[in-house]
């Protein structure tokens, strides 16, 4: 069983928030909501331990300043979950790293479960970098 933990999904496109809640939740993590704007995050109700973050949302290029408001809010881990990460201006300072769009059941759990082990939680700046680096590590 997965470590627990509240996971956050930022994306404007139904569908894949909806695939993105579905992949989560059969892997037994607990959505707390999706946020498709900037706008939607006052609404936020519960602190996501690790947020999944598009870039482009329904205003614009926001995905970037809502990791970094996450993160500095409620220390989330951030994983940006986008089809062009060189839009990334400042990543967050809790930035795991990057799935690419189109992505894979098995690429948005391994990053989960990195972002909730205690490898991630560790007290130096972790470096972005691409999931496929970090799966490399999961298993070192």
């Amino acid at each position: 069983m997965p470590v627990s933990g509240k996971i956050l999904i930022v994306e404007d496109e139904f569908l894949v928030a909806l695939q993105l809640e579905d992949i989560l939740a059969d892997g037994g993590y607990a959505v707390i909501g999706t946020v498709p704007d900037m706008a939607s995050l006052g609404l936020l109700g519960d602190a996501p331990d690790v947020a999944l973050v598009d870039l482009n949302l329904r205003d614009g290029l926001t995905g970037p300043a809502i990791a970094r408001d996450l993160a500095g809010r409620f220390g989330a881990r951030v994983i940006y979950v986008t089809a062009n990460p060189g839009q990334i201006d400042v990543p967050a300072p809790t930035a795991i790293g990057i799935v690419q769009k189109p992505f894979t059941r098995q690429a948005i759990l391994a990053a989960i479960s990195y972002a909730l082990s205690d490898c991630a939680h560790a007290d130096r700046p972790v470096e972005l970098e691409p999931l496929v680096q970090i799966k490399t590590r999961i298993h070192e």
